[in-house]
């Protein structure tokens, strides 16, 4: 039987507000920065035993801090990702492997993002190293979905989007290299845009890549959250080499030529109820005028090599290098069967890594070139729905699991390689009761296109929400309840 959502909407001071409506709640006295913030750490407090989605918490702390009233978000509380540095906590990337210190600094893209004066509540999960699709670390509890706590929320930015969904706040930090923020935001419900590369400071992670696949963000319940704070975040920091993100409002008047996509990288194809939901899209945004095309992924199965590949380097750095950079104690053969299985399939091949290197580039090319002829590539953002908790979990036969996550993951990596932007909008449910993603891409810099769009379907498609699924599924219980009675 399944079991009943996991939520924290009630009507405390949060209510069921996203971030804009709170701030504006509080620029109007409303409501006060310390009742918004007794609010969310009451959730947390709540939520957190059976989501088990925060790595540490500061509650205390963050009321004893004083909002920055001026800041575009001061006040609106949220998590940083457990895989980048904020002063006074520890760093533990999620891994068993790593015994943390206590940062003693902000990192820089952590300033970048205090900027805009939220207040942080604490750290949330991760997979190890964010190397998986799921949150099931091998050493703990699993991160569950509050839509269905027996499936995966996805990741690896997954504490975070199970936080955002279950209302314990209304926007959280995630990062993406793979995946990370659209993933999550599928299996959640979720708006996750991952940026064109070097729109926000990058990460010290990010820079010592040879190809930089890692973009920072957020994961939020709506389209305005997500494309204020975007804008906002330019205020601190701004590229040279990218156009400026406006403060994108409402949805765009350009009817766009959108490529649809079905079959991954891979030639992986999308299971009924995924394509059931792209191709609802795809009608729906051709009724609202826009031309919408069949097209073949840009890139053939050479590249989900290539990229994988490109997996089993990072895994093999840290396991090799992790002791150099790292903030602790770090022990390598605590790492976890799935790090180690990348780590060896990356020393198998090696002598590739020059060839590899060119290729991925030569992919982002072949990638950012079909924009040429389409101004959107839409598809799914997983071959298949959400997977069962177990399914994807690190302790597992490698090569077993490795093939999974191949099949799975098919259609996100290639916007990290290309440093492109993409985004991950809710757009239906499955029979299950879970969210069904579908992923929106554009070429570099475009961010501004793909938030109109995006806008324009959450108006066309009204995102799910999960307190009615929560009210359906209480209903249902108690009609059980009386039968059985």
């Amino acid at each position: 039987m399944p079991q009943s959502p996991i939520h924290a909407f009630t009507d405390d001071a949060l209510g069921h507000d996203d971030a804009v409506a709170i701030r504006q709640r509080l620029q109007r006295g409303e409501v006060s920065h310390a009742e918004i913030l007794d609010a969310a750490i009451a959730r947390c407090t709540r939520l957190n035993p059976a989501l088990h989605a925060m790595a540490c918490e500061r509650f205390e702390s963050a009321r004893e801090e004083k909002p920055q009233r001026n800041a575009a978000f001061a006040g609106i509380p949220t998590v940083l990702k457990d895989n980048i540095p904020f002063a006074g906590l520890p760093t533990g990337f999620g891994s068993a492997a790593l015994r943390p210190t206590q940062a003693k600094h902000h990192g820089a893209y952590t300033r970048q993002y205090l900027s805009l004066g939220m207040s942080v509540l604490g750290k949330s999960s991760l997979p190890e190293f964010g190397f998986n699709a799921t949150t099931e670390p091998a050493h703990g509890p699993a991160t569950v979905n509050p839509w269905q706590p027996e499936y995966s929320c996805g990741a690896s930015s997954g504490g975070s989007a199970a936080l955002v969904a279950a209302g314990a706040v209304p926007i959280a930090h995630g990062n993406d290299g793979g995946g990370s923020i659209r993933i999550p935001a599928a299996c959640c419900g979720l708006v996750g845009l991952k940026p064109t590369r070097n729109r926000h400071v990058n990460t010290g992670t990010a820079r010592s890549l040879p190809i930089n696949i890692v973009s920072e963000g957020v994961l939020t319940r709506s389209v305005r959250d997500t494309a204020a704070f975007h804008f906002e975040m330019q205020k601190y920091y701004r590229s040279s080499r990218l156009p400026l993100l406006p403060h994108v409002h409402a949805p765009g008047s350009t009817r766009l030529r959108i490529g649809v996509v079905m079959n991954s990288a891979t030639g992986q194809e999308s299971d009924a109820e995924t394509a059931r939901v792209v191709n609802e899209v795809a009608m729906q945004l051709a009724s609202l005028g826009h031309e919408v095309v069949p097209m073949a992924f840009p890139v053939g199965a050479d590249f989900a090599d290539d990229f994988s590949q490109y997996w089993g380097m990072m895994a093999f750095m840290v396991k090799h290098t992790g002791r150099l950079g790292l903030p602790g104690k770090f022990t390598p053969r605590e790492l976890d069967p799935l790090s180690h299985g990348l780590a060896r399939f990356y020393a198998r091949h090696a002598y590739r890594t020059p060839k590899m290197l060119r290729n991925l580039r030569h992919h982002g090319q072949r990638f950012r070139a079909c924009f040429e002829q389409v101004d959107v590539m839409l598809s799914p953002v997983l071959s298949q729905h959400t997977p069962k908790l177990g399914t994807l979990r690190p302790d597992q036969d490698f090569d077993a699991l490795f093939d999974k996550l191949r099949r799975h993951v098919g259609f996100t990596p290639m916007a990290n390689v290309a440093g492109t932007p993409a985004i991950s909008l809710p757009a239906g449910l499955s029979a299950a009761g879970l969210p069904l993603g579908i992923q929106c891409c554009a070429d570099w810099g475009h961010e501004k296109l793909l938030l109109e769009l995006a806008y324009e379907l959450e108006a066309a498609r009204p995102f799910p929400v999960i307190t009615q699924l929560a009210s359906r599924a209480t209903t249902k219980q108690r009609t059980r309840i009386e039968t059985v009675d």
